[in-house]
Formats: structure tokens, C-alpha cells, sequence
């Protein structure tokens, strides 16, 4: 992960991308968010950390060629700076986003609960959960794994079998490894993750899971607002849940919280989710 926020500069606000070994169809989400705010952060002067990303998913990246990213600097202010970052591949717009940086000061504070889960070091890891449905989750075995995930309530394709329903997803996730101190890598690290399961929540309202029922999604648009500091080197717990689904789009909201219950980040996601149920 860290080599792809590593990017190139190739002019005045302009850097590349690249993709990893491993990819799927289409540019992960998360490594557009993720790219596209380390762009926007390299911009920025002073200590002023990201506070707020809203993007926009145009069309499919593709996983063959890099990505040009273009920064708008929109705003310089004396505590708030404000950018405007578009991905392009082969002159074609495939994703634009919004950033705000603010300067970190004190003032009122609270926050919603944390949900009582278990530690994640007493919970199966992703690969145990894999197992015996290899065959049918090939995209998920052969996907780029930079984070550790420990899922506290069973994913997908596990309620499947049971036939449980539920309203929510809460999984640990944390980067497979150390990073460095910058503050910026632990919010592009965060950015990167806030894409893995956040639409869980609404195939399991259903009933439905990923690889097991004949599922086609894409996000449309993603927001993250950080509140306060964190390291992404350690577990945090990302709940999810979707108030709605309607219009063939499905909307998921998230709170990321720290091991200690303090809320990092919240996330808004939607996406188009279409089912298309077996002919009878």
C-alpha cells in the first residue's frame, strides 16, 4: 500500500498513480480516495491535516494504465485550505474529489458510542473465514490484502448459510505492518479501507452476500470526515450500517473508532447495487 501512495510528480500539481500487481477489474475505490488525497495533501503547507474528502466515481478506472491526477488549489487560507483533485486516464475524467485541510485546534467535544464487540485478537482473520468457499470467492483470495481484517460479526457469505439477517457490519481493520509517523499516511491508509466493507451492511438487510448471489456494484460517491488523530497501525473497529436502499442504489454510513472507543472518522458511502435473482 505504501508504495502506492508513493506517487510521481510529473508537473505543477500533477502526479501519477500506479496500480499494484494485484487487481480486479476496475481501479479499487479505495486507491483512487487514497491517491487522490495523498495528491491533494502534497499541496497543502503548514500542519493542516485532512478534515473532509467528498468524491465521485465517473467511470471504471483501468487496471493496465496509471493515473493522472490534477490538484486545484481552490483555497489557501489562514486555517482552512480547500482542493479540488481529477483523476484522468486516456483524457477521460474517472473520478473527481473534494478536500478540506483545517489546522488542528481544541474546542467542544463528544461523540457517539463504540459498539461492544470483541478484541480483535480473539476473532477468526479473514483468511479463516475464506475457507471452503474458495471456489466462489476467487476475487476476494486473489485481491491485494494490505490490510489485516477481523470481522466481529460473520461476513457475507457465512449469514448466507445460517440465513441471519442484519442491519449492521463491524469488522477491525488495521494496516499489515508499521507506517511511518506522517500523519497523512494514516489518513490515506484509513481512506484506502473505508472502501473494503462498507456496503456489507446493505446485502445483509437482505439476506444476500457477495460471490454466493449474482450481485453487480459500483460506488458512485464516497465522504469521509477525520475528527481527530489516530494511527492506522493499529486495530480500529469500522461499524457500518444502510438506513436505505431505493432506486437500485443502496446508501451505507460508518463510524471508524479507535481500540479505546474515541470516533476517528465517519464515512457515507453509496452505491449502485443491483440483484438479480435465480429464474424460477
Amino acid at each position: 500500500m505504501l508504495s502506492l501512495l508513493d506517487l510521481e510528480q510529473i508537473g505543477e500539481d500533477t502526479y501519477l498513480g500506479h496500480h499494484p500487481r494485484q487487481v480486479g477489474s476496475r481501479t479499487f475505490g479505495g486507491q483512487l480516495t487514497a491517491q487522490a488525497l495523498v495528491a491533494a495533501d502534497r499541496t497543502v503547507d503548514g500542519d493542516r491535516p485532512v478534515h473532509a474528502l467528498n468524491a465521485h466515481f465517473i467511470r471504471g478506472g483501468d487496471v493496465k494504465a496509471p493515473i493522472e491526477f490534477r490538484v486545484d488549489r481552490h483555497r489557501d487560507g489562514r486555517a482552512f485550505a480547500n482542493r479540488q483533485v481529477t483523476a484522468y486516464q486516456g483524457g477521460n475524467v474517472v473520478f473527481s474529489m473534494f478536500a478540506a485541510f483545517q489546522d488542528w485546534t481544541t474546542g467542544l467535544e463528544h461523540g457517539v458510542d463504540m459498539p461492544a464487540v470483541p478484541a480483535p485478537e480473539t476473532l477468526p482473520s479473514f483468511d479463516d473465514h475464506i475457507v471452503g468457499y474458495e471456489d466462489r470467492l476467487r476475487v476476494f483470495v486473489d485481491a491485494l490484502k494490505p490490510m489485516q481484517m477481523r470481522y466481529a460479526n460473520d461476513p457475507t457469505w457465512v449469514l448466507k448459510g445460517t440465513g441471519e439477517r442484519l442491519n449492521h457490519n463491524r469488522v477491525w481493520l488495521r494496516a499489515d505492518g508499521s507506517l511511518p509517523d506522517d500523519p497523512w499516511v494514516h489518513a490515506a491508509a484509513l481512506a484506502y479501507s473505508s472502501d473494503t466493507t462498507v456496503l456489507d451492511s446493505v446485502l445483509t438487510t437482505h439476506g444476500l452476500s457477495w460471490g454466493l448471489d449474482r450481485i453487480v456494484a459500483a460506488t458512485v460517491n464516497h465522504s469521509i470526515w477525520f475528527h481527530r488523530p489516530f494511527r492506522f497501525d493499529d486495530w480500529a473497529l469500522y461499524a457500518t450500517e444502510s438506513p436505505v436502499a431505493s432506486g437500485s442504489r443502496g446508501l451505507a454510513t460508518g463510524h471508524f473508532f479507535t481500540r479505546d472507543g474515541q470516533l476517528i472518522a465517519t464515512v457515507v458511502q453509496e452505491g449502485v447495487i443491483r440483484h438479480f435473482p435465480p429464474r424460477r
